[in-house]
């Protein structure tokens, strides 16, 4: 048993699973049997797709109780407008708020 599980990093294929509830593989699984004890899991995104399709399922997410966020930005806006990057320097605070079943502001750096 933890107290906190982080999954980083979480890429969008693994981000779009929890949101919809496919649990298939070793993350997703580790992860929902986490959640159901009523604990945080840190989600810190590395997608292509993060501004684009996946964005609806990390606003799902970010609906959902227990689930919180490393903040992210834009990977390189140029060649790839929708990719999105945790800031590994905010994991260590991240997981301190959700300790305490707060959510890091900003959320997007």
């Amino acid at each position: 048993m933890t107290d906190i599980m982080i999954i980083v990093p979480a890429t969008g294929n693994t981000i779009s699973k929890l949101a919809n509830d496919i649990i298939d593989t070793p993350a997703t699984m580790a992860a929902k049997s986490h959640l159901r004890n009523n604990l945080p899991l840190v989600i810190a995104p590395s997608t292509n797709n993060g501004l684009g399709a996946n964005a609806q399922n990390i606003g799902k997410l970010l609906n959902r109780n227990n689930y919180y966020f490393v903040p992210f930005r834009q990977d390189n806006p140029i060649t790839k407008p929708r990719s999105v990057l945790f800031d590994a320097d905010n994991i260590i605070k991240t997981l301190e708020l959700a300790l305490d079943g707060e959510q890091i502001q900003p959320i997007l750096v």
